[in-house]
């Protein structure tokens, strides 16, 4: 799960980060009030959505010479105006694809005089299993051609959870980040900090881009985004209570909503499959006869016949997918109750492309009975090599 930039300082504000002081505004009306509230003589105002590259994104129909959604303004009146002019239009960025993010909040924050742009990460490696600190001199929106152009200049080390983070890794990201004198007892100070932060709210990821030397020589949290592990937000309601479903995918959240695993993506040809391997194996399959996936969706094990008609209904919705295949091998998940689900999902949604259903497992024969006797147009599969060469057959014509 993800957050918003100013939820995210106000979370680090109370692990003792430094940040600027700011307002979010919801209403256009309430813009020259939040902005009246900070002092100048420098505003800056941040159009809020879940994606990166905000300074160098650009609104849908923008008139010549406009801004992007991080805009600096000189006077209250101004900063208002700025924010007026955000809310309500559709932000596009390098991370929100053409289609763009609706902007529904604006942030206002008090100026900052900047020395020195860095940039910081925390997230969890995937091949140390642990969590890692990532830091460059180059802070700033370019950090992503840093990485591809100069890696060299991107500084990246895991901690032993043994010991958990010690003095000492703050020493070397400061010195990393060329910190001298006061600014190496900062740095080391809030290292610690954001690592308390990411260990106890259960984090993957925490990016402070830019990190900066303000011109008073005090280290700065100027920018934040933080990403949540879904599996553990059951233990913190108080994140749970920062989530924004306007910044969801519609069919992703509709199937959080029923315990299915869904994840979007931009092929032709639907999925619904119990188990992620199966469902990785079903994906991969698809391409190997030429085709790509629409989604991946994990009825998971348990799955009831309500479920799997929800699911149908998910990936049905998805004007994209020119075709579904269902990739079932019974264990504890009945095939049965696949087979009543899928048809019921049918008839209360219609079917408009090709539908391959290959069943094995536990009460295979029943399902395959019922749906053989269901009347519907349905194509029946004998393995997962034969269901997917028949759909991307069916959907290719």
């Amino acid at each position: 799960m993800n957050i918003h930039e100013y939820q995210a300082k106000a979370l680090l504000r109370d692990y003792g980060a430094p940040v600027s002081d700011g307002r979010i505004v919801l209403k256009a009306e309430e813009a020259k009030t939040a902005a009246g509230e900070l002092e100048g003589p420098l505003w800056v105002v941040k159009a809020q959505i879940h994606a990166g590259g905000r300074g160098k994104g650009h609104f849908k129909e923008a008139s010549a010479g406009e801004k992007g959604g991080v805009r600096l303004a000189k006077s209250v009146e101004e900063a208002a105006e700025e924010a007026q002019k955000m809310l309500g239009r559709t932000l596009v960025t390098h991370q929100t694809g053409p289609a763009g993010k609706q902007v529904n909040r604006v942030y206002i924050e008090a100026g900052s005089g900047i020395e020195t742009e860095l940039y910081l990460a925390l997230l969890v490696d995937r091949v140390t299993s642990r969590i890692s600190f990532v830091c460059s001199t180059e802070g700033g929106m370019d950090i992503e051609e840093v990485a591809a152009s100069t890696p060299e200049k991107i500084l990246s080390f895991s901690v032993d959870p043994a010991t958990g983070y010690q003095p000492y890794h703050g020493r070397r990201i400061a010195f990393s980040l060329g910190l001298k004198g006061a600014q190496v007892k900062q740095c080391v100070a809030l290292m610690g900090k954001l690592y308390q932060a990411f260990v106890e709210k259960d984090m993957e990821m925490l990016e402070i881009n830019p990190l900066i030397v303000a011109e008073g020589g005090d280290l700065k949290v100027l920018d934040a985004k933080l990403g949540f592990d879904g599996n553990a937000l059951y233990r913190h309601q108080d994140i749970m209570s920062l989530r924004d479903e306007t910044e969801e995918d519609a069919k992703e959240l509709a199937a959080s909503k029923y315990d299915l695993n869904y994840i979007a993506l931009d092929g032709e040809i639907g999925c619904m499959v119990n188990g992620a391997g199966l469902a990785m194996a079903t994906m991969d399959i698809i391409k190997l006869y030429g085709a790509e996936p629409a989604n991946f969706l994990d009825v998971g094990g348990g799955a009831t016949k309500e479920k799997v008609t929800e699911a149908f209904k998910i990936i049905t919705s998805d004007p994209n997918v020119k075709g579904i295949l269902v990739n079932i091998f019974g264990g504890i998940m009945r095939c049965d109750v696949i087979a009543e689900g899928v048809l019921a999902a049918v008839k209360e949604v219609g079917l408009q492309v090709p539908l391959v259903v290959r069943l094995e497992g536990t009460n295979v024969e029943k399902g395959k009975e019922i749906i053989a006797n269901s009347g519907m147009n349905v194509i029946a599969a004998d393995n997962l090599s034969d269901g997917a060469e028949k759909i991307v057959k069916a959907v290719k014509g």
